[in-house]
């Protein structure tokens, strides 16, 4: 939870709040900054599914350790950037590390923990997910960069923390009675074999359609979102602190909805409620006027999303012919799917705002119902379990 919070959430979701900065010292533009922002997400393309084999393939204590150390390097480069292409450059290095480390903490989850714990597993570790979302996006512009002198220091003071966060990674524990270890030996494949065994998966190709249009809803309105309220007038506290309340009601029901999703037995029907609700809240953005709607708004899309995630990595690690062995290259087949959403959906929403600035959120709800459709045709893998059993 705690390397979601500091290697992966804080350091991403400062961006997004720190913008109005970035674009003043570096004069960048808005489809420059949706540019920035989707990035990431193309050079995320390439590693994730090199990142989940390498874990099924080394363990993830080992890949863990690697890429926190890597991630905090490169995150930090992100503050010598002086104008665009280096920006874009550091960017895409840093999202070149960054999938590695959730699939593989997942995957531990996934070894560590029964099928009547792993969602509540998954669930805990997403919530440090969105502590650091929260965290970031409140406190990186308003406190973090006038405290450091500019949001280049933030950059870099995220960077050494996620450096150290790799140090409790590599003296940590193998999983009890070595079930990592004994997992590898039992399918002692290369990463090219595991990847071939996925991809004949019907089950993984629908979630990863499914990822594409939630997930490039959920990160094409996050990059705008401040920048919107912005421009329509709101104070820069209160923009940032719309951006913190979604991931504030996120933290707060990510175990609630893991724990009902044990309870039914059932995950899609958990993901198919949460992606409507997203849709929803979403595409209310477009058209309500007044702090108390927009609010509302707010809270119906964040109440879910890092429930949906936690819930939805669960169901990944569950389908049919995955399993733990497997979970790493399942998940980093799936978030290549994400990476194509995260990449395509902040220009092309951004660019819509020369039209009308509230066309773009239209754009991302309709992403997000394209979605719903790879969810209602994912067949749940695995026999139901009974909530006692």
């Amino acid at each position: 939870a705690l390397t979601h919070t500091f290697t992966v959430a804080m350091p991403l979701m400062c961006l997004p709040v720190l913008f109005k900065e970035i674009s003043e010292d570096l004069g960048l533009s808005l489809v420059q900054i949706g540019a920035i922002w989707g990035i990431g997400a193309l050079a995320g393309i390439f590693t994730s599914l090199i990142g989940g084999a390498i874990g099924d393939r080394f363990g993830t204590k080992r890949t863990l350790t690697i890429a926190c150390l890597l991630a905090g390097v490169a995150g930090a480069l992100r503050g010598v950037s002086d104008d665009f292409v280096t920006l874009m450059a550091t960017v895409f290095l840093f999202g070149l590390l960054l999938p590695v480390i959730p699939m593989n903490v997942h995957k531990t989850c996934g070894v560590w923990f029964s099928r009547r714990r792993l969602g509540l597993a998954n669930g805990v570790a997403s919530m440090g997910m969105a502590l650091g979302f929260m965290a970031g996006s409140m406190i990186s512009a308003t406190i973090l960069s006038p405290w450091l002198g500019g949001w280049r220091n933030v950059l870099f003071v995220y960077g050494a923390i996620s450096i150290a966060i790799s140090i409790p990674w590599r003296f940590t524990r193998p999983a009890s009675g070595n079930v990592e270890s004994s997992a590898g030996a039992a399918h002692p494949k290369s990463p090219r074999q595991t990847l071939s065994r996925v991809v004949h998966l019907r089950n993984v190709w629908l979630l990863g359609f499914a990822i594409l249009g939630i997930g490039g809803c959920i990160q094409g309105m996050l990059g705008y979102l401040p920048l919107y309220l912005r421009g329509i007038g709101w104070p820069e506290a209160s923009a940032d602190g719309a951006l913190a309340t979604f991931h504030g009601v996120s933290m707060i029901f990510v175990i609630p909805l893991a724990l009902l999703s044990d309870k039914l037995g059932s995950r899609k029907v958990v993901l198919m409620a949460a992606t409507v609700m997203i849709t929803i809240g979403v595409g209310l953005l477009s058209v309500v006027d007044g702090p108390p709607l927009v609010w509302g708004s707010i809270i119906m899309a964040g109440l879910v999303r890092d429930g949906f995630m936690a819930i939805f990595m669960t169901m990944i690690i569950e389908t049919a012919g995955v399993g733990a062995a497997y979970a790493g290259t399942a998940m980093g087949l799936v978030m290549v799917f994400s990476g194509l959403g995260n990449l395509i959906s902040p220009p092309l929403g951004n660019s819509l705002a020369d039209i009308d600035p509230s066309l773009p959120f239209i754009f991302w709800a309709a992403l997000a119902a394209m979605g719903f459709l790879g969810l209602y045709f994912t067949q749940e893998g695995g026999a139901r379990f009974a909530p006692n059993g």
